[in-house]
């Protein structure tokens, strides 16, 4: 038989408090909030009181009028259990996922192995404080980090809420060696420039010939830094328009006829290598016309920059079903397989030395990498040491991106 009208506005309550807590307080109280209100509701019910009614056994492991509670459980995205009396009575399908089915009526401190974890639930109740979260590595996997929280309800139970912080992990230590980087490369130019300017204030600077060594030392370190400047404004505003699709048509061939002619016109001895092999009548693409530009100059720039001399650096263009397929071709050193899942990492260098001497950022391909995405096209690179490097980038051609457009959404395609 089914749980009564104050049972029923025992649930409607708990669910209200948790809104209220959800709304002051964050998702986890919420979650303590709701959970720990519907068990002490069930558990107090006149379903406890009337054990001759329609409700699971005992032994079960689960008390009675357990389902509903159970699919309030399953709801919960993330891992949430039940604990009473240091066994684990409940537990949604999201910590079943993760520590086991098995868990349901075992002792706590087996299913959630962790010394931080046993101490907390072998606490007696009030001992420390509801809100305050345990932090917990290597649930699920090694590189897995979950924030645990746990809560006692009214009834006696303990309510224990995990919350995966892998990803916010993850994305701290990215910020935070991002800012290191950066510094690190800004710091490195302006040494040198300082060092040059003192010792220009002392007796070197009266000769000429020091003198103007000097001074084009201190130029050529204010441009690396004012590149890598650029570099990180281009990279932020790239980030910042990465779900804003591009909703314009651009004939790649004439693009890559426009970069190559502003390669020969730089004066650069290597711009004569690049060889063009574009295809005919290949459709246009959505995309931002500057975006692919700067796409364009740093994959045919790189491969001038670490090509050998008087080695050709091939552009081709050509279509691959519904895409159309840039591919930039080197000839040089090669780059070894266990580096290349890392090339578009913001600062990864193979050979920080070299790149920095031929005027590197370290941010080129951080930001082909974004521009690629925002595209909605994917990127390909393949090097064989002493060989050479192969760039590809495959782009939705304007009737695929238009449909995409018009369908409403954004389509990611990696």
């Amino acid at each position: 038989m089914g749980f009564g009208i104050r049972t029923l506005w025992a649930v409607i309550v708990a669910v209200v408090a948790a809104i209220v807590v959800f709304m002051t307080g964050g998702p986890a109280p919420a979650i303590i909030t709701l959970v720990g209100g519907i068990a002490a509701a069930l558990v107090a019910s006149e379903g406890v009181a009337h054990p001759t009614d329609d409700a699971p056994s005992p032994e079960d492991g689960r008390g009675p009028l357990s389902p509903l509670l159970t699919e309030a459980l399953d709801a919960i995205v993330e891992p949430v259990l039940l604990i009473e009396k240091g066994q684990v009575v409940l537990a949604n399908r999201s910590a079943r996922t993760l520590l086991g089915a098995h868990i349901v009526g075992e002792d706590a401190r087996i299913a959630i192995r962790h010394p931080a974890a046993a101490e907390r639930l072998l606490a007696r109740e009030g001992a420390t404080e509801p809100d305050q979260p345990i932090s917990l590595v290597g649930l699920g996997s090694l590189d897995q980090r979950w924030e645990m929280r746990v809560a006692d309800t009214t009834s006696g139970q303990r309510v224990v809420h995990l919350i995966d912080q892998t990803a916010h992990d993850a994305a701290e230590r990215m910020r935070v060696d991002f800012v290191a980087n950066a510094s690190h490369e800004l710091r490195t130019p302006l040494a040198s420039i300082l060092g040059f300017i003192e010792t220009l204030g002392d007796e070197a600077g009266e000769d000429a010939d020091i003198r103007a060594r000097f001074l084009k030392v201190m130029f050529d370190e204010a441009r690396r830094m004012q590149r890598l400047v650029e570099d990180l404004i281009s990279l932020s505003r790239i980030e910042a328009d990465k779900y804003r699709q591009p909703a314009q048509p651009v004939d790649l061939n004439d693009l890559v006829e426009d970069v190559h002619e502003e390669f020969l016109d730089s004066g650069s001895p290597r711009a004569a290598d690049i060889v063009c092999e574009l295809g005919e009548g290949l459709p246009p693409v959505v995309g931002d016309r500057a975006q692919l530009s700067q796409l364009l100059h740093n994959l045919i720039g790189n491969a001038m920059k670490y090509g050998r001399p008087d080695t050709p650096v091939r552009v081709t263009l050509d279509r691959d079903e519904d895409k159309l397929r840039l591919t930039v071709i080197d000839r040089g050193e090669g780059i070894a397989a266990n580096h290349l899942p890392r090339l578009t990492e913001r600062f990864y260098r193979v050979d920080s030395g070299r790149s920095r001497s031929i005027g590197g950022t370290g941010l080129g391909l951080a930001i082909v990498k974004h521009i690629v995405e925002r595209h909605r096209g994917r990127l390909e690179i393949a090097s064989e040491v002493g060989v050479g490097t192969t760039i590809s980038v495959r782009l939705p051609i304007a009737r695929v991106a238009a449909k995409t457009l018009s369908g409403g959404g954004v389509t990611k395609e990696q």
